[in-house]
């Protein structure tokens, strides 16, 4: 049976995901600062509302201001497809809201998104470092969370094992939305892992690795993809530059 594809709207990208990401399939996106993890995140959501395909972008770290900011440069009117209903941003301050799992479930269960980015997992997984939010979390049964069968943590719950606890329950609940969705994450600059906190690689369903080297007055970036279930991919090195957003070079790198 074909599987049904949901093209970033990239020329070059697509070609290299034979088509685009599977639909419903949780996409980490993944790389260091300067990457443009968020503009590919942005231009996923923005071809997609040009095609009449509703996308929901939810940030921890930027509101809809600073993204129509990013957007401008890039000729990307925000605004606009959040007057046409869509684009919706959501921003939240996970040191000032309660509930930050419940507000993302409740976020897509509203909007209905077609496309969905979360943007990142890094601060989602820091947060719940905390042993204070862990219970919050308990108390939240039948909401966006994991279920925490002690209401007394045990002692020997580290911070690392607490982290990917909670990421494991909050990818699948996710995953269940049955959205098409872009899940952002700073690259360790040390280790093997693909993800901030080490479990998002293995829980997801694609993997995008986006890289950049700085020789003096020299760029160099490319694009991996490390994964994609469902789909046969691009194996090599993919050069891009940042230019109109994410513009993919004719050479593979």
């Amino acid at each position: 049976m074909p599987v049904n594809k949901i093209p970033f709207g990239i020329p070059g990208l697509d070609e290299a995901l034979n088509g685009g990401i599977p639909e419903n399939n949780l996409v980490l996106i993944s790389g260091g600062a300067g990457t443009g993890k968020s503009t590919l995140c942005l231009q996923y959501l923005v071809n997609g509302a040009k095609k009449g395909e509703k996308g929901l972008y939810i940030s921890t770290e930027q509101n809809l201001a600073d993204l129509s900011k990013q957007g401008e440069q890039y000729g990307w009117n925000l605004q606009e497809l959040v007057d046409k209903n869509l684009l919706r941003v959501v921003y939240i301050d996970i040191i000032r809201e309660d509930f930050v799992f419940k507000k993302i479930k409740d976020s897509i269960q509203d909007f209905k998104p077609n496309r969905l980015v979360i943007d990142s997992l890094n601060t989602l997984s820091d947060f719940t470092a905390s042993t204070d939010f862990a219970r919050q979390l308990y108390m939240q049964r039948g909401t966006m969370s994991p279920t925490i069968s002690d209401k007394v943590l045990p002692e020997n719950l580290t911070e690392n094992l607490l982290k990917r606890k909670i990421m494991m329950a909050f990818l699948s609940e996710i995953k269940n939305t049955k959205t098409t969705a872009l899940l952002t994450s700073e690259l360790p600059e040390k280790g093997d892992y693909l993800s901030a906190d080490g479990v998002s690689e293995f829980l997801s369903d694609g993997v995008i690795i986006l890289n950049y080297l700085g020789v003096g007055l020299t760029q160099f970036r490319s694009i991996q993809i490390r994964k994609m279930r469902y789909s046969n991919h691009e194996k090599d090195y993919i050069g891009y530059d940042l230019k109109a957003g994410i513009e993919i070079q004719k050479d593979v790198v």
